[in-house]
């Protein structure tokens, strides 16, 4: 993400800000800029007196604006890391008089996980204006594929698009759990690896065979015996492959051919844009479109929110979640 590199690379030359507000909704690059300040601003012996750690739940703004407003001792700096900052939503704006007039060798670092301060509000103008205000956002499900290719880049790994997308379906978009992942598998695989779909399966235990990315595309192929094998899979590990997840993926992947029918420039590159898809995929798109025409797709949607209600013990007939989706898909195929 530019915007942490811009953050990182001013602290590198020096230029320090005396207030970083972390806030949003995606904690990983919050903790990122937060790491970097407490490795790097200080030296290691300087941190025994300049460098602490609050917790928003065990202080007050005042608490916080007492420790800023200390000096440093034989540093140019000190460092104030204040955790769970969010703790403190219903005070925040107390922090306004320390923003407008900051302490200049003090380095205020406020960790605002999950919320955001009010734009239209003093602090944050405050902030904006003497500091550095960095909202971390969530990252929709098809851009973390895109974020996973870079950040194993910058390490000197490569990753297959079918591997990344099990990490995907498998972990979601919390960046946080998807980087321990490929911290796992980078201590094992020397640099320069591509990650394949069967270093995943082994090493994180994710099958390569029986996932939803896997169901999906036996059933664009019409694939029967592989999508019933999957099937039978998921009803054996109900746990590890819940049928909400599963009718969710299969909405999203139906609406997406609906789309792909719709487009009249069916070009790789047009397709992979409109979609939001790896270019690698679109041609299971174009045989899924083949194989079901846009009014079977439509049918076949409103059969998945049937499904979807169902699941949720709305009109059921206290079907297990398997014989609920191997109704399903007798129905779909």
């Amino acid at each position: 993400m530019d915007e942490v590199k811009n953050i990182v690379n001013d602290i590198k030359n020096g230029n320090i800000k005396p207030i970083y507000f972390l806030m949003g909704e995606e904690p990983y690059y919050i903790d990122k800029i937060t790491e970097y300040i407490d490795k790097n601003v200080l030296q290691e012996e300087e941190k025994g007196f300049n460098q602490m750690v609050l917790y928003g739940r065990d202080v007050s703004i005042d608490d916080i604006v007492s420790n800023a407003k200390r000096y440093p001792m034989m540093a140019e700096h000190q460092v104030v890391i204040v955790k769970e900052a969010q703790e403190l939503s219903r005070t925040i704006e107390k922090l306004v008089a320390y923003a407008e007039n900051p302490q200049p060798t003090t380095v205020l670092v406020m960790c605002y996980k999950y919320k955001k301060i009010d734009k239209r509000k003093k602090l944050y103008k405050a902030v904006a204006k003497s500091g550095v205000i960095f909202e971390s956002k969530r990252l929709y499900e098809n851009q973390v594929g895109n974020w996973i290719n870079q950040v194993l880049k910058s390490s000197k790994y490569s990753i297959e698009p079918k591997a990344s997308q099990m990490l995907v379906e498998f972990l979601g978009t919390d960046l946080g759990k998807i980087n321990n992942e490929l911290d796992k598998l980078k201590l094992i695989l020397p640099a320069g690896t591509q990650i394949s779909a069967d270093a995943i399966e082994k090493n994180i235990g994710i099958s390569k065979d029986f996932n939803n990315f896997e169901l999906r595309k036996a059933i664009g192929t019409k694939d029967i015996v592989k999508a019933h094998r999957i099937i039978n899979y998921f009803a054996q590990n109900p746990k590890d492959n819940p049928l909400v997840v599963t009718i969710s993926l299969l909405y999203a992947y139906f609406s997406q051919v609906l789309q792909y029918h719709g487009l009249a420039d069916k070009s790789k590159n047009n397709v992979a844009k409109a979609l939001k898809i790896n270019p690698f995929f679109v041609g299971d798109y174009t045989i899924a479109a083949k194989n079901y025409p846009m009014k079977k797709v439509s049918q076949i949607i409103a059969l998945l929110r049937e499904a979807d209600v169902k699941s949720k013990g709305v009109g059921a007939t206290n079907l297990p979640a398997g014989d609920l989706l191997k109704e399903l898909l007798v129905k779909v195929m």
